[in-house]
């Protein structure tokens, strides 16, 4: 047997299995601790929430008129 110890050797063996429920508690503190570090420095956090395009710049779906729908 190897001098390491078992964490070590159980990391080496492959990814360790996790349930979906731990998954998801896993990235809602991930997400939750984000946002709570966007809102304390805001200029760091940058553009992550970009809005959607204006209605001004969109472009126009002319498909029925392409096509002679009614």
């Amino acid at each position: 047997m190897s001098d390491k110890p078992q964490d070590q050797l159980e990391e080496q063996q492959g990814p360790k299995k996790v349930s979906l429920a731990d998954a998801i508690k896993q990235k809602l503190a991930q997400k939750k601790a984000d946002q709570a570090a966007a809102r304390a420095n805001p200029k760091q956090a940058g553009n992550t929430n970009q809005s959607a395009k204006s209605q001004m710049t969109k472009k126009v779906n002319n498909q029925r008129r392409r096509t002679g729908g009614s």
